[in-house]
Parts: structure tokens; sequence; C-alpha cells
């Protein structure tokens, strides 16, 4: 492969890159809103979508929830103080091991958490087909570059 097709390949790869970055980055900014616009921060409902969307098997502590979020330790307990005096979820003991605390989305943040989940389904509807075709065609330029880099 020549430097000419090398560099015009690095550019399509960049260019599936940006487009996919702009498809998903529109979708962030439209749950961003979205939570905002229902008395939420942004990071409140992605805490609530993890606590009530972890695997039965999961044991939903703030370590588990820092972990999904990509949070430390610390800052997970200020968000979920911060969701529980508002009464968004509550802290339960575990009732195998009382050493250990679990969440619990309430009855509340169920509420609002079902009114995101509605208007983030009918979104992602919309842009479904955009953010697939974006992906799909970041798929295709990466392995045809890593097809390419192999030889």
């Amino acid at each position: 492969m020549n430097a000419r097709s090398s560099s015009l390949q690095n550019h399509s790869v960049l260019r599936s890159l940006a487009d996919f970055r702009f498809e998903l980055r529109s979708f962030l900014c439209f749950s961003e809103q979205a939570a905002l616009r229902a008395g939420l921060q942004p990071q409140q409902h992605q805490l609530l979508l993890q606590v009530a969307g972890a695997p039965e098997n999961a044991t939903v502590t703030i370590a588990y929830a820092a972990a999904r979020l990509g949070l430390k330790h610390n800052s997970a307990v200020e968000l979920v103080d911060r969701s529980e005096r508002e009464g968004l979820l509550e802290r339960i003991a575990d009732a195998t091991d009382k050493r250990r605390i679990l969440l619990r989305v309430t009855r509340k943040g169920d509420n609002v958490l079902h009114r995101l989940t509605s208007e983030h389904a009918r979104e992602l509807n919309v842009m479904a087909p955009s953010l697939m075709a974006a992906l799909e065609h970041v798929r295709a330029t990466a392995h045809f570059t890593n097809d390419a880099e192999a030889r």
C-alpha cells in the first residue's frame, strides 16, 4: 500500500469515527436535556437507570453504581446522597449480609425513570438508522484498516 492510499484510508477512518461520535453525542445531548426537563441532573438519570436496569443477580451497591457510571466511589456516594434526599432512591440493608447496603429506586424515581425511558425509546427509534449507519461505517473502515495493517 502506498502512502497516498494509506493517508486516504486513515482519513476515511477518521471521518467515520467523527460521524459516529457526532451521532452518539447527539443522542447523549438529547438524553441530558431530557433529564434536565424531568428535573434530574443527567448523572442522576444514569444512576437510576443503572440501579433499575441491573441484572437480577447483581448486588446493587454504591460500588456497583460507581463502576457502571465510571465514577470514583466518593463521587458515587455524593450522587446517591443527593438522589436519596430527593426521594429518587433509597438505601436498604442487604438481607443476606447486614454489613452491605443496597440501592433501590423509589416509586418517585421509578415514575421519572419510566417517563424518561419512553422519551429515550422514541428518540432512539428516530435516531437508530443514522446511529447504526455511522457505526457500520466505522466497523467497515476500521476492519479495512486492520486488514491492511495485517499485511
